[in-house]
């Protein structure tokens, strides 16, 4: 089948400072609506699915999100380093950062619902109320994760 036809890319090197942030932040943006999706798929899977290829086929698209989402933190935060938008470009910026907080808390939880269930293996039954207390912390993350990417959609629609 044929490629389409699109329009062809414009250069970073035409982009200002703040266009290149906001384009950071918007790929941040749309990596954490589709992780924050993944994950509520996977959930719906583990309760409706014993079909152990599905399974392991959801868990594998939850990690290539989270991976994306980790990358395009590190690239927004690289690329908003030195950059302070003002006027109209304020209010998207403000969410886009408060978007990136809510991106590292939810893969810092991710990360430590991953050591805690490791240990679970190690230590046995007695840290069930601490692996318990880990999931309650990154499915609080993942939600402030959905809050902070509908508060970007806001004032920024045309990033979707």
């Amino acid at each position: 089948m044929p490629r389409k036809k699109t329009a062809p890319r414009t250069s970073a090197a035409l982009k200002s400072p703040v266009e290149l942030v906001r384009d950071g932040a918007d790929a941040l943006y749309r990596a954490a609506e589709e992780c924050c999706y993944q994950h509520d798929r996977i959930s719906k899977v583990l309760t409706k699915s014993s079909v152990e290829i599905e399974l392991e086929a959801a868990q594998k698209a939850c990690e290539l999100c989270d991976r994306s989402l980790r990358a395009l933190v590190a690239g927004y935060e690289q690329a908003s380093a030195d950059v302070h938008p003002t006027g109209s470009d304020e209010a998207w910026w403000k969410n886009a950062n408060t978007l990136w907080l809510a991106s590292r808390e939810f893969l810092r939880r991710h990360k430590g619902c991953d050591i805690a269930s490791r240990q679970l293996k190690e230590h046995g039954p007695e840290r069930l109320g601490e692996l318990h207390a880990e999931y309650e912390l990154e499915a609080s993350a993942l939600l402030g994760l959905r809050h902070a990417a509908d508060a970007y959609r806001k004032t920024r629609p045309d990033a979707a």
